[in-house]
């Protein structure tokens, strides 16, 4: 019974080897093809006196192995296949769209501008019919007012004439009569008739032409200019000049210019958006394109930027009054300014913190818990903005989020460090404050640090408990300023040079500078007490607090001043 069993596996085998392999042992195919594993191999090996079990078992699992190995790579190939057949597919499927799209498109505009055409003709038909009105209407009159000159002239003429044919024959008669009586009064009747005959005051010359050659039209220049009538020309792409683009002060001017000068431009169309790449744009933008139409000259200045991205990009076209050429390459422009927001985690539990606005609020609390679970920023290391604006030169090492602020330290903190470059940003205050600061904080800074009394921090401090008064503090020294109350501090940090300046942010008027040397990033903070304040961030240094920088590097106060 077990010889039955071996010649049926057998058959099996036989009837599951691939045409063209001969009788050897099925193990000994497996092997020679490399098909079977080395584990595989083992497990066939049999002891003599075994008889042909194990080889049955052995047969009966690698033949399907093999064959179930050549259809799964047979399958990955095919799927392979289908998946580029799908997306190729596809391809055509959408082309066919675009295609079919182009051809109503071509259809509606082919119609529209052979109705642009036909009216335009119409506009030079109906011109040149009421030029032609007017002329002929001025030919009338001058014909009509000729007329009449002539005709009166003409018409006197005659009077005189007949009035002169009489007396002639008066005279005639008189000559041949040959009474002597009455001669001598109708000589002197006839003299006096003739001295007061109308034919001796008249003007023998024509009053008026009857030359009409002043009127005549010569409209062959006209003609020909009608004859080189040709389709309005797309304008030629504008180039963007960027070395006479300027960025400065939250504003950007932009300059181009034509390959060749055209007097039939009418107006450019200036395109730009918002981009963290630098470079042409990408195939996926966050920010849409914002349009400027109607631009006459060959330049734009775009104001009251506010910069929450690295670069801007830009582009042009110009536009006839039929139509409008291609757009210019797109160029970027690097739009350098600080951001950040405030980070809500910091705030001690009375401050309100929404988006870039701080308000007091006496209840703190749970309120202020319910909120932190909602709107929980990053701490200041992991922040997105800190991640976009990490500096190229240091990156700080990460440090767990920071406790709040509390005790009487009514602080927050920006979620952005500052460890290289110029910075600016603008806070507008309450005046009427109970107290307030602003200005800028080590890490270190403890959670009941206020600002200002310690080494880890330097801010401008408004006190209004007792009397008004606006002083610089640093590590627990203050120094009384001498200058109005401004509604707005602009903050200038120059972190490589040790540099921190407050002004009035309306005149640019400098209130104070510390100068030190930061031993690691610093971070904008700030701080209230029964008042409120905003933060305005995006913004480049200005010119003049440039300029006046440089003016002002070796006279300004310093820590050491501080008393």
């Amino acid at each position: 019974m077990g010889n039955a069993v071996v010649c049926d596996e057998k058959e099996t085998l036989k009837s599951l080897r691939p045409k063209g392999v001969g009788d050897r042992c099925p193990s000994e195919d497996a092997l020679h093809s490399g098909s079977i594993s080395t584990s595989s191999a083992v497990l066939t090996h049999h002891k003599p006196g075994d008889g042909g079990g194990i080889p049955s078992v052995f047969a009966a699992v690698a033949a399907p192995v093999h064959l179930d190995e050549r259809m799964g790579d047979q399958k990955e190939s095919l799927r392979k296949i289908t998946h580029t057949l799908a997306v190729k597919n596809e391809e055509i499927s959408n082309f066919i769209c675009t295609l079919k799209q182009s051809l109503e498109n071509l259809e509606a505009n082919s119609n529209q501008v052979q109705d642009d055409l036909e009216t335009e003709f119409s506009s030079l038909h109906a011109a040149l019919d009421e030029m032609k009105e007017n002329m002929l209407t001025r030919i009338k009159q001058e014909r009509a007012s000729r007329t009449y000159e002539l005709q009166n002239q003409l018409s006197a003429c005659s009077k005189a004439l007949e009035s002169s044919e009489e007396l002639l024959e008066l005279a005639n008669q008189t000559l041949c009569s040959s009474e002597t009586d009455g001669f001598t009064q109708a000589a002197k009747d006839i003299k006096d008739s003739v001295t007061m005959a109308p034919a001796f005051r008249l003007s023998l010359k024509a009053k008026a032409s009857d030359n009409m050659s002043h009127l005549m039209v010569d409209f062959s220049q006209e003609k020909a200019m009608l004859q080189g009538l040709k389709f309005l020309p797309v304008p030629a792409t504008p180039e963007i000049q960027v070395s006479e683009c300027q960025v400065s002060d939250n504003t950007i001017t932009v300059v181009w210019t034509l390959p060749e000068p055209d007097n039939k431009i009418d107006h450019y169309i200036l395109e730009h958006r918002r981009t963290n790449h630098e470079g042409p744009p990408r195939i996926r933008e966050d920010y849409p394109w914002m349009v400027v139409e109607g631009i006459r000259e060959e330049q734009h200045t775009i104001t009251g930027l506010r910069f929450d991205t690295h670069y801007m990009t830009f582009r042009v076209r110009a536009c006839n009054k039929a139509v409008a050429g291609e757009f210019s390459e797109p160029v970027t422009l690097e739009t350098h300014a600080f951001t950040f927001k405030l980070d809500s985690s910091s705030a001690h539990q009375n401050l309100k913190v929404e988006d870039l606005c701080v308000e007091w609020d006496s209840s703190g609390g749970k309120v202020q818990e319910i909120r932190k679970e909602k709107n929980r920023t990053n701490s200041p290391m992991h922040s997105p903005a800190r991640s976009a604006l990490m500096s190229p030169k240091r990156a700080p090492t990460a440090r767990p989020g920071r406790d709040r602020f509390t005790a009487e330290s009514y602080t927050v903190l920006a979620d952005t460090m500052i460890d290289a470059g110029q910075q600016y940003w603008e806070v507008k205050f309450d005046k009427e404050s109970k107290a307030f600061a602003v200005g800028v904080a080590l890490r270190s800074l403890g959670r009941f640090d206020q600002l200002g009394k310690s080494s880890a921090s330097w801010c401008i401090h408004l006190n209004n408990w007792l009397q008004q008064s606006l002083t610089a503090k640093y590590n627990n020294k203050a120094r009384t300023l001498d200058c109005p109350i401004p509604n707005s501090i602009g903050v200038y940090v120059n972190y490589d040079e040790g540099v921190l300046s407050f002004y009035n942010a309306k005149t640019k008027q400098l209130m104070h500078t510390f100068r030190t040397k930061f031993q690691q990033p610093i971070i904008p903070a700030f701080m209230v007490w029964n008042g409120s304040f905003s933060v305005v961030t995006g913004l480049q240094v200005p010119s003049v607090v440039q300029s006046g920088q440089r003016k002002n590097s070796g006279t300004s106060s310093s820590n050491a001043s501080l008393t």
